[in-house]
């Protein structure tokens, strides 16, 4: 919304013929006290809104940096009651020469 100048000068005249020239000055201190305050008003909307946008995407951003910490640590074949057999080799059985072996095979 934007007020040429002859409008201006229009509502400038209508105040000061409404209100006569001795409260004009309190007038234009009321209304640019309303205007700091909106504008503060605005700045801390704009404020809470930024934290809790932001909130919930570092709280995510940090649990997922926690589950990639945890997989690389996570070892399945680690326990605390076996010995892991990380390097060994296992030997490979042929079980298409083994009869006494009950799943599908092919021959």
């Amino acid at each position: 919304m934007e007020l040429s100048i002859g409008e201006m000068l229009m509502i400038a005249l209508a105040i000061v013929v409404l209100f006569g020239p001795d409260k004009l000055p309190e007038i234009a201190r009321g209304l640019g006290e309303g205007v700091r305050k909106m504008r503060g008003a605005v700045d801390d909307i704009k404020t809470e809104i930024m934290k809790e946008a932001d909130n919930p995407l570092s709280e995510i951003k940090n649990e997922i940096d926690k589950v990639k910490k945890s997989a690389q640590d996570f070892n399945p074949l680690a326990d605390d009651n076996t010995t892991t057999f990380i390097n060994e080799e296992i030997p490979k059985q042929d079980l298409s020469e083994d009869d006494s072996h009950e799943g599908p095979v092919s021959r």
